[in-house]
């Protein structure tokens, strides 16, 4: 239903592709119009004063030859060219036509724009012994270039957008174009085909990075899924042996009641429930693991030294084999049972594969608690020690079923420290045989030391 529901919602918006283009082509179409405007702005203030420099250059020559006399008012308004002359005194006006008299009179030297009869005219100006002198000259021809320009780019812009939309298109549809197939590879992926991966182009890029990423995504979730199928496998086999056992017991005792004491039945049947009792407990407190993590246990103030210590007391109650110990402070926060289970387990596993002898030690160590757990037994092989933390793993198969261990003890162990930020590993003890190790980060109010 939720994937349905993204799906309509993504119906509904326009496609990723659209939104890039559309995106590109509002930025580049919107820079190249302010571009464009600031091109015609800036052509036609670089032509309007270069008129207004060749206009200047003109009345100075024109100021000069009327003062010098070489320049006379006569030749001065029978000027027909482009320029527009008037010479302005107390008592007249003279122009050399007639739109000249209508020129404004600029204050000072600096050039000024006015606009007669509908057309636009740069206008200086220069006082000269016999009045004023006011020339001026037609933009039309910048007008006229404006124009052109402004006529130009109207062309050229909405082009070279088009041309950006078709590039950024092509481009995006390729880029995308393998989103799709990896999206079509996923999408075909399912339970009974966990081991297909996603093509990669060996480009190294972006979308190559994402595919590896998926790929590792898969390979995890393949090895889960094969986990969690061995999981069962094996959970079912453990759940049937006793079941298995107490039906035989019971099918006997039916067929023959006289071979068959009734205590000896009961005792079967205790025992192999308990078996039963124990693999489930295991089972729900490994899933609750798994599901919350840290969260299924409160955190508390824990020393690692007294689960040690009280795991040494147990050890010397029950028996089996001789108990050293080597403990110093090593706090650590947790859920006290949960760390009690865990150092159990580890203790349990030792006295099943020791000979005569095992040792328990904590300590603190850059910051990590550790408690440890000697045997003298025959070790574990460097190449089976991460797996003999996996689930039902037991190296010594009928030795742990004679014990009644399932192969969830060093699987909870680990369980139970990677919840609160540790972890627990198996190395050689000094004993000869195995040191499985608990370790944890340590409290902040940790004494250092070795």
């Amino acid at each position: 239903m939720a994937d349905e529901a993204v799906e309509r919602r993504a119906g509904r918006r326009p496609s990723i592709r659209l939104r890039i283009v559309a995106a590109a082509v509002a930025v580049v179409a919107v820079a190249l119009g302010v571009g464009a405007a600031t091109l015609v702005w800036t052509l036609e203030r670089m032509l309007q004063a270069s008129v207004a420099e060749q206009l200047a250059d003109e009345l100075d020559a024109l100021a000069q030859g009327v003062d010098e006399g070489t320049i006379q008012t006569a030749a001065l308004v029978q000027r027909d060219d482009d320029v527009l002359v008037a010479l302005r005194s107390p008592t007249s006006v003279v122009v050399n036509t007639d739109a000249a008299a209508a020129l404004p009179v600029p204050e000072g030297r600096a050039p000024v724009t006015a606009t007669v009869d509908g057309e636009r005219f740069v206008v200086v100006a220069a006082e000269v012994d016999a009045g004023t002198i006011v020339v001026a000259r037609s933009l039309a021809p910048v007008d006229d270039a404006a124009r052109s320009a402004t006529a130009l780019l109207a062309v050229a812009v909405p082009l070279a957008v088009i041309l950006v939309a078709t590039v950024v298109w092509i481009v995006v549809d390729r880029a995308l174009a393998h989103v799709d197939r990896m999206r079509a590879q996923v999408d075909d992926i399912d339970a009974t085909g966990l081991d297909r991966r996603i093509e990669t182009t060996s480009r190294g890029d972006e979308l190559d990075r994402l595919a590896a990423t998926m790929n590792r995504m898969l390979d995890r979730i393949e090895a889960d899924a094969r986990s969690r199928r061995r999981f069962v496998s094996d959970a079912s086999h453990e759940l049937r042996s006793p079941l298995a056992s107490m039906r035989q017991f019971a099918e006997l005792a039916r067929a023959h009641p006289d071979a068959v004491r009734p205590d000896e039945l009961t005792d079967v049947v205790l025992q192999e429930g308990e078996r039963m009792h124990g693999i489930v407990e295991a089972l729900l407190l490994l899933a609750r693991l798994d599901e919350r993590g840290a969260a299924s246990g409160q955190r508390q103030p824990v020393d690692l030294d007294d689960l040690a210590l009280a795991e040494v007391a147990r050890v010397r109650a029950l028996g089996r084999a001789a108990v050293g110990a080597a403990v110093r402070a090593a706090p650590v926060e947790g859920d006290a049972r949960l760390l009690g289970l865990a150092c159990r387990n580890l203790v349990d596993n030792a006295l099943r594969h020791a000979r005569d002898r095992i040792a328990l030690g904590s300590g603190v160590r850059d910051g990590r608690a550790m408690l440890w757990v000697d045997d003298d037994g025959a070790g574990v092989p460097v190449e089976e020690r991460e797996r003999v933390f996996e689930r039902f793993v037991r190296l010594d198969e009928a030795r742990a079923r004679d014990d009644g261990g399932a192969g969830l003890g060093l699987a909870i162990a680990r369980q139970v420290a990677r919840a609160y930020g540790g972890d627990a590993w198996v190395t050689d003890a000094p004993l000869g045989g195995a040191r499985f190790v608990l370790e944890l980060p340590a409290a902040r109010d940790a004494e250092r030391g070795a």
